[in-house]
């Protein structure tokens, strides 16, 4: 999409014309748009996100900012507090809502997004930069996660700012210790956002990076004493509170969480659901999957193999092989994994985009395919996600119906503080939606006995359970219809028998 431009760093650029710029800075802001309108309108979305938003709003609830809940007293050692704590500040400055549960999610994102640009242009040049930024909004994975409650957005930051500053320590001539600084950082808020998992997937590249180019000697210019310091200062109050606030946090986290989850095919000691069984090696089938569109540019590369090596050669610097390691570092680590998610390759988006963008310029030099291909791209997939937002706004439930804001509104047009009893699993976004009224049950007795209390009872149920539910409550209760994925049965205003 330019012109050849002089060597920067060792890498053969490309200068953007003015249209060019202008082009993909309101693509960007339009990807920046869509993200914000999914915000307001995709109702929560159960079971990952709905539970994560839901804790974080009890943890604003009960004012506990060291143990997040499960459930009230019941504490949730799945996962350190970052994402919960983002999730729970933004809910106190805005209002328990989604969009106060995802914005400072969101901020993450692109903070993210904002490394990376400085990164490459200090290295690559402004234009690279822009583009690189751009690819990475796009890409699948990270557009939907950028707002997602959950683990992943959070070590991402973690991540990005650990490898940037790594890289700009040990080949930069000033702020180099500054940027070493950084890179510990980095490592503390992977590890407040996620645990030692961001720890090895930074370490996974830069000892292969360090290994293949007996590099070791870079290690010397990295400010141990003050970064090491500034990590146990950042992370070991919050793990040894938690420690001694509900003991045994550690033990399940640490092992659980971090060693049988991945090697014991479908995990049964998981305190807060099940292991995600899945066959190994996936994880380069997610990665493949999730990093559209830009997984095309990336098999395209392959079919210019001398002009590949030549452009991953020119980078310099050893930058090539540093993005590549980075990009490869979750496929490396969650190969012999058994339990697997696809957000686990988001660490490697970053990277990835990266590498192709810097890649592509090169080998295609700017050229009129590469433009017109990457326009093409860039505006469908544009399309795609603007489309989205519209669907979230006009259809919510045509995108999931995985989520009760739709059942948990009409039982408040009903009667606002009517207390919602979930038949069989707990359903976290009807808690969230509900403030916390709404309950689970799979005890046949506590529904039998919903109409001999003195309040007005309503009853979430899937498809499968309605008549089992219908037959245990009789004529007690009125069947409003189905939100989503279950039916909502209510009792009569009047206290006397369903319509």
């Amino acid at each position: 999409m330019g012109e050849q431009q002089a060597r920067l760093n060792g890498a053969e650029t490309f200068r953007l014309g003015a249209t060019a710029r202008r082009f993909l800075l309101a693509t960007l802001l339009l990807l920046i748009a869509a993200r914000l309108m999914l915000i307001f309108w995709l109702p929560v979305i159960d079971p990952t996100e709905g539970r994560y938003i839901e804790i974080a709003r009890k943890m604003l609830e009960t004012g506990d900012w060291i143990t997040p809940q499960f459930d009230y007293g019941v504490p949730f050692w799945g996962k350190p507090p970052l994402h919960t704590w983002l999730s729970a500040l933004g809910m106190k400055l805005f209002g328990v809502s989604q969009f106060g549960g995802r914005i400072l999610i969101f901020a993450t994102a692109l903070a993210t997004g904002w490394l990376c640009h400085d990164w490459v242009r200090r290295h690559w040049g402004r234009d690279l930069a822009l583009l690189s930024v751009v690819a990475i909004a796009a890409a699948l994975v990270f557009f939907g996660a950028s707002a997602f409650v959950a683990t992943d957005m959070a070590m991402v930051l973690g991540t990005t700012l650990s490898m940037v500053a790594f890289f700009n320590c040990v080949t930069a001539t000033e702020n180099r210790r500054i940027w070493g600084n950084l890179l510990f950082v980095g490592l503390a808020v992977g590890m407040l956002a996620k645990g030692p998992t961001a720890v090895v997937l930074t370490g996974i590249p830069l000892f292969f990076w360090l290994l293949l180019g007996n590099r070791w000697a870079l290690l010397l210019r990295l400010p141990w004493g003050t970064g090491l310091a500034v990590l146990v200062l950042l992370t070991a109050p919050w793990y040894v509170a938690a420690e001694l606030k509900t003991p045994g946090f550690l033990r399940y986290f640490i092992i659980g969480e971090h060693y049988e989850r991945f090697v014991v095919p479908g995990w049964e000691g998981d305190l807060y659901g099940r292991g995600h069984a899945r066959p190994k090696g996936l994880i380069w089938a997610y990665g493949l999957a999730f990093f559209l569109p830009w997984t095309f540019f990336g098999l395209a590369l392959l079919a210019k193999p001398v002009r590949l090596f030549a452009a991953a050669k020119g980078l310099g610097g050893g930058a090539g092989m540093y993005l590549l390691l980075w990009a490869l570092s979750p496929m490396i680590l969650f190969t012999p994994a058994a339990n697997i998610l696809p957000s686990y390759v988001l660490p490697s988006i970053p990277a990835a985009a990266i590498l192709v963008v810097l890649l592509c310029s090169a080998v295609w030099q700017g050229g009129r395919i590469l433009r017109l291909a990457t326009a093409a791209t860039l505006v469908a997939t544009l399309a795609v996600y603007l489309g989205l937002a519209g669907l979230a706004y006009f259809a919510p439930m045509r995108i999931s119906a995985n989520t009760e804001l739709a059942l948990v509104a009409k039982a408040r047009a009903l009667e606002p503080q009517m207390p919602i009893i979930y038949w069989g699993a707990r359903a976290f976004s009807g808690e969230f939606y509900s403030n916390g009224r709404a309950q689970s049950t799979s005890d046949a007795a506590v529904l039998a006995g919903l109409a001999a209390n003195t309040t007005r009872d309503a009853v979430a149920v899937l498809p499968e359970d309605l008549a089992q539910v219908q037959a245990i409550l009789g004529d007690s209760v009125s069947n409003e219809g189905q939100f989503g994925a279950r039916f909502l049965l209510v009792e009569p205003a009047n206290g006397g028998a369903g319509q």
